[in-house]
């Protein structure tokens, strides 16, 4: 019988994510290009290793036991942290990252990130670039459970965080908005919360995978409608499907044209502190991929650019 370290290996964990994901060893050998009998046996030989069953089949549906979710979760971990080492090992040899993932919170302008990245590929660089949407705390969190490599328009401080640093980006007003056939667009002024309660607000859902999200703004008792992205968030806004804060910037052209109402409301107005945090290296500092990154957030033009140039030509 093999040992469970001749077992545990990268593509034995792939399998096992397979079936737990598709329910089945049938589904998951199609997905893989293998018959049902080869991906049986192959998990037969993890828990004969193991000692133990990873699949509960007294049912159709092959699911995880507590055992098995408990493999996948703590292999999810194994599996970044052979993906860092090569990256490290990368690193070492050429001084360019193999890969550098940027995770970008939704509420930044996302022009000035894609001239960024055609910038850093002018540099014809061997370092992949991978950008991630996030939004509220799991902008950092992306950072701090090693999903990425720089952190842009976090609001929370990563505090004390060893072996995480942190810059301020800048400061982000934001304005309270409603399509013009909302009921609130002619709503007396300050709107008060007791009014704003009888309306469904519109919010950016959290993408933290750990700990309680974030929720700004919504009052207890209102309805919600929670979508993806601030983009989306404003799509919903001039459609009249809710109402909320938008990024000033943002939301001003739209304004401007008639197709959002800015409303004052009794609350205070907001304004957000977002900043951006990278993880320090260890042996030889950062990849020459985040220094150029970092090289770039130090100018104040990059900056505001990121915070308020949501669209081209402001």
């Amino acid at each position: 019988m093999q040992s469970h370290r001749e077992v545990l290996t990268p593509d034995a964990l792939g399998l096992l994510q397979a079936v737990a994901e598709s329910g089945s060893f049938a589904a998951a050998a199609r997905e893989l290009g293998l018959v049902p009998s080869a991906v049986t046996y192959r998990v037969r030989q993890i828990e004969d290793a193991l000692d133990v069953l990873l699949f509960d089949r007294s049912s159709r549906q092959a699911r995880l036991t507590a055992a098995g979710t408990e493999l996948l979760r703590s292999g999810e971990r194994l599996l970044l942290e052979i993906d860092a080492v090569a990256h490290r090992v990368k690193r070492v040899a050429t001084g360019w990252e193999s890969q550098l993932t940027i995770a970008v919170d939704t509420v930044l302008a996302c022009s000035p990130i894609m001239e960024l990245a055609e910038a850093f590929y002018e540099l014809t660089p061997t370092t992949r670039l991978r950008i991630r949407d996030e939004a509220l705390s799991g902008t950092l969190d992306a950072l701090l459970g090693g999903h990425a490599d720089i952190a842009l328009g976090t609001p929370v401080d990563p505090g004390n965080t060893a072996g995480v640093h942190s810059r301020t980006l800048g400061e982000m007003s934001f304005v309270f908005a409603v399509a013009p056939h909302h009921p609130l667009a002619t709503a007396r002024e300050p709107v008060k919360d007791e009014v704003l309660r009888q309306h469904r607000q519109v919010v950016v859902a959290d993408t933290t995978q750990r700990g309680t999200p974030l929720t700004r703004g919504v009052l207890s008792g209102q309805d919600v409608f929670t979508v993806p992205t601030m983009q989306v968030k404003l799509d919903a806004q001039v459609r009249g499907l809710g109402v909320g804060f938008l990024p000033e910037s943002l939301a001003r052209p739209y304004v401007d044209s008639g197709r959002l109402v800015a409303k004052r409301v009794e609350r205070p107005s907001r304004s957000v502190r977002l900043s951006y945090a990278w993880r320090a290296e260890g042996h030889g500092g950062p990849g020459r991929g985040l220094q150029w990154w970092l090289a770039k957030l130090e100018s104040v033009a990059t900056r505001e650019a990121l915070l308020h140039r949501h669209h081209d030509g402001r």
